[in-house]
């Protein structure tokens, strides 16, 4: 358009000449503007393609419950194949044999049979005929059903076994007490009862809170109690040294 406007707008001339500008102006715009139609014509629309749809929302697994239960953290599609069964927890209320209980073993009638036993290091007591049985973690009862069973299976037909315990196995103290060690079990025995047998505390004990370790169930708690807190027999008592 610059230029058209030049064409026309330069200094006068013959009639003829002016006629031939005038001509080759229009001209030229016509090109100019078919050309720009030629270049801006319709263009026939794409094919459309639909959105995809966003993915359906689906929670999370819980990675801090997944963690505390000792488990790695799966796929979410099996996170609920995975995850353990909760363990059967043991009755606290039953005592539970172990190493180092004294049991007192009667088979009605079988006088070579009936004597004391002791729960060896392996958790096992052993009888004439019928050699080693299991005994740590249960109760006496069941002990008694294993040793009855044992022996109707070839030795008595009907055997009548009641099991009592004779001598608790020992516990343990630790820590600022005067004599730390290993003492016979009593039974109703508490935190204070023990320290009183291990000589007392001594003058930097912290006397308002100790460290009990019990095995329940095959696991090792650790427990942080009062001085009045029930003992039983096979715990460890840690006494901790004060600060201040």
């Amino acid at each position: 358009m610059r230029l058209v406007r030049h064409l026309i707008e330069r200094r006068p001339v013959g009639g003829r000449r002016r006629s031939r500008i005038c001509v080759a102006a229009v001209l030229l715009v016509t090109l100019m503007v078919s050309g720009c139609a030629g270049l801006s014509g319709p263009v026939a629309p794409g094919p459309q393609v639909a959105a995809a749809p966003p993915p359906a929302w689906s929670p999370r697994p819980d990675l801090d419950t997944l963690m505390y239960a000792g488990v790695s953290a799966p796929p979410a599609a099996t996170v609920a194949a995975v995850a353990p069964a909760p363990a059967r927890a043991a009755d606290p209320s039953v005592y539970q044999l172990d190493s180092g209980d004294r049991l007192r073993i009667v088979v009605f009638g079988q006088e070579g049979l009936s004597n004391s036993y002791i729960v060896d290091a392996a958790g096992n007591i052993t009888m004439p005929l019928i050699g080693a049985v299991p005994a740590r973690g249960i109760s006496t009862a069941e002990l008694a059903r294993a040793v009855s069973a044992r022996l109707r299976n070839g030795f008595i037909r009907e055997p009548h076994v009641a099991i009592e315990i004779e001598g608790y196995r020992p516990f343990f103290i630790l820590g600022e007490v005067t004599y730390p060690g290993q003492y016979p079990y009593v039974p109703n025995m508490t935190v204070e009862t023990a320290v009183a047998i291990a000589g007392g505390f001594t003058p930097r004990a912290y006397r308002w809170q100790v460290k009990v370790t019990r095995n329940q169930g095959g696991q090792a708690y650790r427990l942080s109690v009062p001085p009045t807190y029930a003992l039983r027999p096979g715990d460890t008592v840690s006494i901790d040294e004060r600060w201040f």
